[in-house]
């Protein structure tokens, strides 16, 4: 079993900057894992952000690319997402998921996905 703990949501201006954090462990906890971000809108379904590749390679949904930057630490058990440039429409939880299959990651429909428990970001204009 993996766990996935987030922080680092909060309430920010519009024009304003959050990192969000996501420490990776478990009994089952491995570097195979490949990890990423979505979020979710309350009565919406869950968007896919962000996901990083098992060398690092970064991949970004249309919304953000240019403002939010996607990395891993060099134990690859915790990943990061730097928004910048944040926009009202940013608003949502975030939330981080594991998988060992990249293409998972893109669809957040799979049984074999791990989530977070979630961090609410906050965009005020």
């Amino acid at each position: 079993e993996v766990q996935l703990a987030e922080s680092g949501g909060g309430s920010v201006r519009a024009g304003g900057s959050l990192r969000l954090s996501c420490v990776a462990s478990g009994p089952t906890w491995n570097t195979d894992y490949r990890m990423g971000w979505f979020r979710q809108v309350s009565g919406e379904k869950r968007a896919w952000v962000a996901a990083i590749d098992g060398v690092g390679n970064p991949t970004y949904a249309e919304s953000v690319k240019g403002r939010f930057t996607i990395y891993q630490n060099s134990a690859k058990n915790t990943l990061f997402l730097q928004m910048d440039s944040l926009k009202p429409e940013d608003s949502a939880m975030y939330y981080c998921a594991a998988d060992h299959a990249l293409a998972n990651l893109k669809t957040g429909d799979s049984w074999s996905t791990y989530w977070g428990q979630g961090t609410q970001v906050t965009v005020s204009s």
